[in-house]
């Protein structure tokens, strides 16, 4: 099997460069093992929320300079301002081009209202999910704030007292209620399977839809906005946009526990998009080792086809990091199990020291979530201190930044996946 590509891993990362690779008419391959990230994410798509300093930020351009110093090793400081600036904007004409209905600019982040009722700076969010910026107030003065009855992961009134102390939110009236929806009595009897992806398939399927609309209109109870938990609508937001015209309400839908519909929506949207373009899905299977001569990738082998070689110019890694086994983490030592690729490393983290992996308070940011591939500017990985010629890491595989604690995975996946997609298609 040739190709001019092979992408190892198939989330956010992988697909965004794949789709950009495609359009470039190169012809590529994604071998993707199990569930990605996206698929347990909120939705909304973080460039970056805060420094390492922990100060909170709006606008990505005016702290670079922060940014670069306090952290030297993170991507965006090697791949520089403007490139990331460049590739910020590429997607965000990529997103209106697959109709991903999100909102939002690199310009300035906004902030998403949280489950429990917080406020987290973002960049991009879907525009089912209710917003705001510093300078103005919630729109709708009057909300109400709905469950659905025998459903634990998410809590209305634990959300309603917090975002009322929230500025954008102290004007307003929230009210909380469940909906019951008679239809999910089958699944409340299987605690297990009342998750939002079990409610969703029924609801959309075997759902008398006139008497969910009743319901919902009668539950707000005069409020002209609602938020719902994000359970209406497996595969698009159609299923969720007819909702809110059949009740003439502003509704909003919030991400709950993983998994999360709004992720997994915009994970089979790149999908679809990506092998319209014409690119190949290898799913449920997983690259176990490669051939190396003189610094280029030749040959990569799979779970499923040990025996059968995939030839490719140029290999893109990403494969995730400790979540999706990107990064394998033993008794020992940290490792890239495929490669055996260097890991990021400084004065007080060691790969082959456990006792420098993790902090002794367990809230705090833990040192081996900034672990990963060493890049360079190409996002070329690199291996006893030389960069491949043909084999780029992207995406949570990368080392040097920790994206919860900054909220920039999202925009380090996307940036890496689109610089390492103009290298190739450049060469």
């Amino acid at each position: 099997m040739n190709f001019d590509v092979v992408i190892i891993g198939g989330g956010l990362a992988g697909l965004t460069c794949g789709i950009a690779l495609q359009k470039q008419g190169k012809h590529c391959v994604i071998i993707n093992n199990g569930q990605a990230a996206i698929d347990f994410s909120s939705g909304s798509l973080d460039l970056l929320g805060q420094l390492p300093s922990g100060r909170q930020i709006q606008h990505f351009e005016q702290n670079y300079t922060a940014l670069y110093q306090q952290a030297a090793q993170h991507p965006y400081a090697l791949v520089g301002k403007d490139k990331v600036i460049e590739k910020a904007r590429q997607f965000e004409q990529l997103a209106q081009t697959l109709n991903l209905g999100l909102v939002g600019t690199c310009d300035k982040n906004h902030f998403r209202v949280t489950p429990l009722g917080g406020l987290r700076p973002t960049w991009l969010s879907p525009n089912s999910v209710p917003i705001v910026t510093n300078e103005e107030m919630f729109p709708h003065r009057k909300i109400a704030v709905l469950g659905i009855e025998g459903y634990h992961d998410f809590q209305p009134q634990l959300l309603a007292e917090n975002l009322v102390q929230q500025a954008p939110f102290a004007h307003c009236e929230l009210t909380t209620g469940y909906l019951n929806i008679p239809e999910l009595d089958q699944l409340r009897q299987q605690s297990r399977e009342f998750r939002s992806v079990n409610i969703a398939q029924l609801l959309e399927h075997k759902l008398a839809f006139s008497d969910l609309v009743r319901e919902i209109r009668e539950a707000a109870n005069g409020a002209s906005a609602v938020f719902l938990p994000a359970c209406f609508g497996l595969e698009t937001q159609e299923f969720f946009t007819a909702l809110k015209q059949a009740t003439e309400l502003e509704l909003f839908e919030l991400p709950t526990l993983p998994p999360s519909l709004l992720g997994m929506r915009q994970h089979k949207q790149l999908t679809q998009y990506f092998k319209q373009l014409g690119g190949l899905m290898m799913n449920g299977d997983k690259v176990i080792a490669a051939d190396v001569d003189n610094q280029r990738v030749t040959r990569v082998y799979t779970q499923l086809h040990q025996e059968i070689p995939i030839t490719a110019k140029d290999v893109v890694l990403a494969s995730g990091s400790f979540f999706s086994k990107g990064l394998v983490a033993e008794f020992e030592k940290i490792r890239e199990p495929i490669f055996a690729l260097d890991l990021v490393e400084n004065d007080g983290f060691n790969v082959k020291d456990r006792m420098t992996w993790t902090d002794s308070r367990f809230s705090a940011p833990q040192p081996y979530q900034q672990t990963g591939v060493v890049i360079d500017d190409r996002c070329r990985a690199s291996k006893c201190g030389q960069f491949f010629e043909n084999l780029y890491a992207i995406g949570n595989i990368v080392g040097g930044f920790n994206g919860i604690e900054l909220g920039c995975g999202s925009g380090v996946a996307i940036v890496t996946a689109l610089v390492a997609a103009e290298q190739i298609g450049g060469e």
